[in-house]
């Protein structure tokens, strides 16, 4: 059973909290809470000892020996991870320097797993010069990971930055964390994702497309962001996505669209992954007005649209890796030797299939199984998980 710590300090963002704590209580993770003196004035300890199924600890609980051993060495040798939120503007100073003067601080100086940290406050006290530079401090240090505070209306009413990150995004980083262990192995990198489905538009109102959601390849790019990637995201779908500055994204409709973003953005990428499901065809008809009924063609002319990732594949550095996504149907032989055939086609580094004709791996789930095929002929297939587990599995196949 994974095990989460989560160390709350005294902010009203506490209440989120609440959510993260039972929504990981539900699935199955084995929770406990620490919370300072302040915190306890926002939300009762009595509130998260019920939502984890386990004692919530405070600074009474400090001296009391467990097992014979002090409280906090316990807890920090306990943890697989250890989540900081809200963290304060006092707390984010304790922990940037090193100071211990309660139970948080000290299991934080006493424990070796990594942590993430989610600040929250007002905007005027985020933009401190003394908290910018403890927070850039901390964001040195190698066992911390940020989860950036966003933009919006504080509780003081002010609106600006210090919005802790809503418990989704939370929730996201621990299920990769407790997948990974924390290893931020594509800092430095640059990771080049595409996603979603193209539109082939007949008219304004009227295209040929497909019933791809893009979840698999916005899953890739919160993967990369996770592992310490600075990420690049060509989508079509802007639904769920993890903010921060280490994601720049492009909106696109077509594929025409997503070509020259995807040309424009490949020269940066050290890994380019095309998990989005780029059109075959398109209408030679393309009215700027909508057409009639009585002046639409009952037989469509199509014709073929270009290979984006094929052409990737020509202008590809050596030192650049370029990954496909193959949706098929069929059995797994025949799921797999089409994505064979495509690999060689296209001339890819590596492909990533998966059968789309089943109700748990198909368009829009939240669930996802794939076949990895490496172009050196290694294979792995993965099992059935969760599509943000899939990207983390992709990433250690390849890297």
């Amino acid at each position: 059973m994974n095990h989460v710590l989560i160390g709350i300090s005294g902010g009203i963002a506490a209440y989120k909290v609440c959510e993260v704590v039972s929504s990981l209580a539900k699935r199955g993770v084995e929770v406990r809470v620490i919370m300072t003196r302040s915190a306890a004035e926002f939300v009762t300890p009595l509130t998260f000892a019920t939502l984890s199924r386990q004692p919530t600890y405070t600074d009474a609980d400090f001296w009391q020996p467990t097992n014979g051993r002090p409280l906090h060495i316990e807890l920090a040798e306990w943890a697989d991870v250890f989540l900081l939120a809200p963290v304060t503007a006092n707390t984010l100073a304790k922990l940037a320097y090193g100071m211990a003067d309660n139970l948080l601080t000290n299991t934080v100086l006493a424990s070796n797993c990594p942590i993430l940290f989610a600040p929250a406050m007002n905007t005027t006290m985020w933009l401190q010069p003394t908290v910018q530079e403890n927070w850039h401090k901390l964001l040195k240090d190698y066992r911390y990971t940020a989860i950036a505070p966003t933009d919006g209306i504080l509780a003081c009413d002010a609106v600006g930055t210090g919005r802790m990150a809503e418990p989704e995004i939370i929730l996201e980083y621990l299920e990769s964390f407790l997948f990974t262990q924390g290893k931020q192995d594509l800092k430095g990198k640059h990771i080049l994702v595409n996603a979603g489905g193209t539109r082939e538009f007949i008219d304004p109102v009227r295209f040929i497309g497909n019933p791809s959601t893009g979840k698999q390849g916005i899953a890739i790019a919160k993967a990369a962001i996770h592992r310490g990637a600075k990420v690049t995201l060509i989508t079509t779908s802007s639904s769920s996505l993890p903010m921060g500055e280490m994601l720049g994204v492009r909106e696109v409709r077509t594929s025409a669209e997503m070509h020259q973003a995807m040309i424009e953005e490949f020269p940066n990428a050290d890994i380019t992954i095309a998990a989005a499901a780029v059109g075959d065809v398109r209408s030679k008809l393309q009215s700027d007005r909508k057409l009639p009924k009585s002046e639409l063609p009952l037989n469509l002319e199509l014709e073929y649209i270009p290979d984006i990732i094929a052409d990737l594949a020509t202008r590809k550095r050596p030192e650049q890796i370029l990954v496909g996504f193959a949706a098929q149907t069929g059995t797994e032989a025949e799921v797999c030797a089409a994505a064979q055939e495509k690999l060689e086609r296209k001339g890819l580094d590596a492909i990533a299939a998966n059968a789309v004709n089943t109700s748990l791996t198909g368009f829009g789930t939240d669930t996802n199984q794939a076949i990895f095929i490496h172009k050196e002929g290694h294979e792995e297939t993965t099992p059935l998980c969760s599509k943000l587990e899939l990207a983390h599995r992709l990433f250690d196949f390849l890297i």
